[in-house]
């Protein structure tokens, strides 16, 4: 099932389920339960973020040619960081370049992005996709120069912008994904392709990240998982490709469908 989240024209939010041809059956009841399918069609006014995040946790580094390409070496244990919730952003609005804690050099990560349906704590490899509801695309939209040179040796600041975490647009769910270590991944900004990678390089696989990400740590429903980036980001590239206002960037995820998002200077 493909699940979208959307505001209808009187501005409530509901759940309903992508058909094939591009129309929406309404979803009742709970998606992280047993939502059941209508036979009313969705008014979608507004296509919104397919989930809104308990909670956004991020794995640094965890591709084989991105480690490469930055001259990082392959860590022993996954890099982990966290975005906050503030940062979502809808599929089709605008990603902001800020302008009062400015930015030079603002980045796009495509990244498979992972939904935690149930709670789950110390989960092991074996069982970690029992824990899945589903899968969608996200750009980890990174401002380099706080992430690097003023962040105080973190990456939070560079990471946690306002719009700087794009979700959609739609949400897969796992039965669609036997296998999310499986699955072409690219960015397009504007029409030039500067990613285009496999899931499959990932050094630490989906199921190994739950198993850690829970160790001593309760994961709650609603927690979204960001994967990591494969090389090609634009801090690599000679010269480094940095976003500006009037791009358009485009996440692909084979199985998942494509997020594309304007960029405009921080409102």
């Amino acid at each position: 099932m493909k699940i979208i989240r959307y505001q209808d024209k009187q501005g409530a939010i509901n759940y309903a389920a992508q058909q094939p041809d591009g129309s929406a059956l309404k979803l009742a009841g709970d998606i992280f339960g047993s939502p059941c399918l209508q036979d009313e069609k969705a008014e979608v006014a507004k296509l919104l973020a397919p989930i809104q995040p308990s909670s956004i946790i991020c794995i640094g580094l965890n591709y084989r040619k991105h480690a490469e390409e930055t001259g990082a070496k392959f860590p022993e244990f996954p890099v982990v960081f966290f975005k906050g919730v503030n940062t979502l952003q809808n599929p089709g609005e605008a990603i902001q370049i800020p302008t009062h804690m400015r930015s030079e050099e603002v980045d796009y990560e495509c990244e498979l992005a992972v939904v935690i349906g149930r709670a789950g704590k110390n989960i092991s490899r074996r069982n970690a996709l029992d824990f899945v509801l589903g899968y969608t695309c996200c750009n980890d939209v990174s401002a380099r120069d706080w992430q690097i040179k003023r962040g105080g040796g973190q990456w939070c600041r560079g990471k946690s912008f306002d719009t700087f975490s794009p979700l959609g647009p739609v949400l897969t769910t796992c039965d669609e994904i036997p296998n999310p270590n499986a699955l072409k991944i690219r960015t397009v900004l504007n029409d030039q392709v500067m990613q285009d990678w496999n899931t499959n390089d990932m050094i630490f696989d989906v199921p190994m990240l739950i198993e850690f990400l829970s160790g001593s740590t309760t994961l709650l429903p609603g927690t979204v998982i960001l994967t990591g980036t494969p090389h090609g980001v634009g801090m690599a590239q000679k010269p480094p490709r940095w976003l500006k206002p009037g791009d358009n960037v485009t996440i692909e995820i084979e199985k998942i469908g494509a997020l594309q998002n304007p960029v405009i200077d921080e409102i």
